[in-house]
């Protein structure tokens, strides 16, 4: 397997070799993030911003207000917290064409602990208005994320992890970004972002179990797919979310929040509770934060119990 971060460096490159309006900014961390190799196929092209992010992203607005499609690239928690005033005030009020690339996302940043891990960025982009979301599982969405933002003519989020992902099919992919990659009746499973992997894994093993699994794989938080969640709602009668990012805001809350408008459902949500993340293997800290096969089975028993006790 591949880093995503290496697929969506790749993929720029590839990109910019088509559009001469594909312009990429970093923050002096380009070695990281992969943007060094279209700095280094387009010179003219790319602009190392230095430490400064939230003077990048007032950049990128004005090359977007002057016809160019900007590529913003720093680390997620960074373009969150750092920029997260021009990116609202500059870019998503105006909505303009500009594509924030947070690299590092989620614990994947695990080596550098709780002070560079960003377990909080999906939340600050999923309630900012004009604003796409993009959260890939694998090499092919994360081509897909980036083709697709580059056909908005409003701003998106594209949320990259630094761990390695598969490679996985993306037939019958909708325009909303939702992959039905199991179907089932007994709970609905829905993902988005790089615990994909994972959540397919579980769904393997709920069904080793004799437990039905319908699996939404949700590259494209928002828009919001409320058709498809709420599809999955009525068939499987609970609901389980998984995401590498607080359940404070984040995925899990949004999928809750619309159910319990339009249809209630219980549901479970996995991800990061209220609390920062901190130093070790990436595999030690999904486990720790409750982000692993035994969580999902354990989530999927205590929801389709909520369901049975709710039908009688």
């Amino acid at each position: 397997m591949r880093t995503m971060r290496e697929v969506f460096g790749e993929k720029l490159v590839e990109l910019g070799h088509l559009r001469n309006d594909l312009v990429v900014l970093d923050a002096d961390v380009s070695s990281s993030t992969q943007t060094a190799g279209f700095g280094k196929a387009f010179p003219a092209r790319f602009i190392n911003c230095g430490i400064a992010e939230a003077n990048m992203v007032s950049l990128a607005a004005g090359l977007a207000a002057s016809g160019f499609r900007p590529v913003v690239s720093t680390f997620a928690f960074l373009l969150a917290e750092r920029a997260s005033d021009q990116i609202r005030s500059q870019i998503a009020y105006s909505s303009l064409p500009v594509i924030l690339a947070g690299g590092y996302a989620g614990l994947s940043d695990f080596a550098d602990g709780g002070s560079h891990q960003s377990i909080s960025d999906l939340s600050t982009f999923l309630c900012m208005p004009n604003l796409a979301v993009f959260c890939p599982g694998d090499e092919n969405e994360v081509a897909w994320a980036l083709e697709s933002a580059l056909k908005l003519d409003g701003p998106s989020y594209l949320r990259i992890s630094r761990g390695e992902v598969p490679q996985l099919p993306l037939n019958g992919i909708s325009d909303k970004g939702t992959v039905v990659r199991r179907e089932g009746k007994d709970v609905a499973l829905l993902n988005t972002g790089h615990t994909l992997e994972l959540a397919i894994l579980a769904a393997e093993t709920l069904e080793g179990m004799g437990i039905n699994v319908k699996f939404l794989d949700m590259a494209r938080p928002k828009p919001f797919d409320g058709e498809s969640v709420l599809a999955a709602a009525k068939e499987c009668g609970a609901v389980i979310t998984v995401e590498e990012n607080s359940t404070y805001g984040g995925f899990g809350s949004l999928v809750a929040s619309f159910l319990s408008s339009n249809h209630p459902t219980p549901i479970e949500m996995l991800g990061i509770k209220d609390q920062f993340g901190q130093s070790g293997s990436y595999i030690e800290l999904r486990n720790y934060y409750g982000l692993s096969i035994t969580s999902v089975v354990e989530a999927a028993r205590k929801v389709m119990n909520k369901k049975t006790i709710r039908t009688k």
